[in-house]
């Protein structure tokens, strides 16, 4: 199967035939290669997967959900030694994270 893309701004190149090919499969390159570079053809599909589709939503998400007054409180505790680390907390949702990205999900 020869597939030629056109319009990408590449040069077209002459496609591989087999030894038992004649004159005919030669021809039928030339004109495939010829066909393409004249005539402009619209039917280039692209389907995403589900997890290209999943990236393309995360990278859209607004930045705006960070809470400033909640970061300068954390920035706070931190610089008078008051903040509080919750290692219990971190460790469940380590854990969680694992399951979602197909951990095995034991503990």
């Amino acid at each position: 199967m020869n597939t030629t893309i056109s319009k990408n701004g590449l040069p077209i190149l002459p496609q591989a035939t087999s030894q038992q090919g004649s004159g005919a499969a030669t021809e039928s390159s030339a004109t495939v290669a010829s066909a393409g570079t004249s005539t402009a053809q619209s039917d280039d599909q692209l389907k995403l997967t589900d997890s290209a589709k999943a990236l393309q939503q995360a990278a859209r998400t607004n930045t705006a959900a960070v809470d400033p007054q909640r970061v300068e409180r954390v920035r706070q505790s931190l610089a008078d030694g008051s903040y509080k680390v919750d290692a219990g907390r971190i460790a469940d949702r380590m854990i969680a994270m694992e399951q979602q990205l197909g951990g095995t999900g034991k503990a």
